[in-house]
């Protein structure tokens, strides 16, 4: 067995475990953890330490995705007032474990290979977590068959919400219009229309259009977006040139809005078969409702004229209700050593569901689509 292992160590190992498994999608793929981290990204100093977990025998293999985090930046699952509970009673929140996709707040398997395998991996991650006095481990955005076997390993679920775009089949954008209130559909044409008419053209790029001169522009746009809320960008430039390394695989596509021939923004997706998944974006002109176009709507529409059947554009943001976004319940897994917190963290999980179903409810409620076309329950 392999602790403290790198995915670039994974992804180089005789008997990968992800080398023969239909992925789900990119951010599944060995070589996005990769970029990350050889980028340095996702690092000990950015507080994501490698600790993957690895076994091989008989030819059989398992792999765990596993950092090692003392801060919980970049996870998109808040855990800050659970900090707090351990800190106030003279307890050590961090180091905490976490299998997620650093900076990435989708979907995704966190537990290849052989089942059996697996099952001895978690086993040996608590024992670790014993031996080290780690408190927590966090299963972020995970599919739903992991679920089941982390539940049976006595962690606790919690729930949250998105918001994703389904594809009813529609022909085209004008036919997804269709489907709204007159006053949201006008909302949506007038937000449309005030970008068409400053002379905003967009270029989609993606698989051979890519090259590093893309990403190096694309990366200005991203980071500007963070300078502008006083923060360091997640990523770097390195990764994204680690991204265009992979790209075949990886899958990404660039929307890039152009003005009088100049690119002034670009929002970034990745894609497989079902799924187009919003990742970041960024501009250099502040022009009234073109994060709505680029990251939205333009999205949609590649959506519909590729036949894909969903739009993931991130966590949070009830805007994205009116233009068409179908709020989901999402959950994440959570072990806890210590069984007087776990109780009360179970407890704590039990009544925020509750209050999550109620808002479900509630966003339902305030659909922006017509009555043949409601959200559904």
């Amino acid at each position: 067995m392999y602790n403290n292992t790198s995915a670039q160590q994974i992804l180089s190992a005789k008997n990968n475990p992800l080398k023969n498994i239909s992925l789900l999608n990119p951010f599944e793929c060995i070589e996005y953890l990769v970029a990350l981290e050889n980028s340095n990204c996702a690092s000990k100093e950015t507080g994501w330490q490698p600790m993957h977990f690895y076994k091989s025998k008989r030819n059989k293999s398992a792999f765990i995705n596993l950092y090692k985090k003392n801060n919980s930046h970049g996870e998109f699952v808040f855990d800050y007032s659970w900090a707090d509970a351990f800190i106030r009673n003279g307890l050590s929140y961090y180091p905490k474990l976490v299998s997620a996709i650093p900076f990435t707040p989708c979907k995704s398997k966190k537990v290849f290979g052989d089942d059996e395998i697996s099952n001895e991996l978690i086993d040996e991650i608590k024992k670790m977590m014993h031996d080290e006095s780690i408190n927590s481990w966090h299963i972020l955005f995970p599919v739903n068959e992991e679920r089941k076997v982390f539940l049976k390993h006595d962690f606790i679920e919690r729930f949250g919400y998105r918001f994703v775009w389904q594809n009813k089949n529609f022909v085209d954008f004008k036919d997804y219009l269709s489907i709204f209130k007159s006053r949201q559909r006008k909302n949506i044409i007038k937000e449309r229309n005030s970008v068409r008419s400053v002379g905003i053209e967009f270029d989609i790029f993606e698989a051979d259009d890519i090259s590093l001169e893309t990403w190096r522009i694309f990366f200005n746009f991203y980071q500007i977006t963070y300078h502008e809320r006083g923060q360091a960008p997640y990523l770097n430039l390195a990764f994204f040139e680690q991204i265009e390394a992979f790209k075949t695989k990886l899958k990404p596509v660039l929307f890039f809005a152009r003005l009088n021939g100049e690119y002034i923004g670009a929002s970034l997706c990745f894609k497989d078969k079902k799924t187009l998944y919003g990742r970041h974006w960024g501009a250099t002109k502040n022009i009234r409702n073109l994060h709505f176009e680029a990251c939205y709507y333009q999205g949609i529409e590649y959506c519909i004229k590729h036949g894909i059947s969903s739009f993931d554009p991130g966590v949070q943001g009830e805007h994205k209700i009116r233009r068409g976004f179908e709020p989901i319940k999402t959950s994440s897994l959570h072990f806890i050593t210590r069984k007087d917190f776990s109780n009360a963290i179970k407890n704590f999980c039990v009544d925020e569901e509750k209050q999550i179903d109620s808002y479900l409810v509630a966003c339902k409620n305030f659909t922006p689509f017509n009555n043949q076309n409601k959200m559904s329950s």
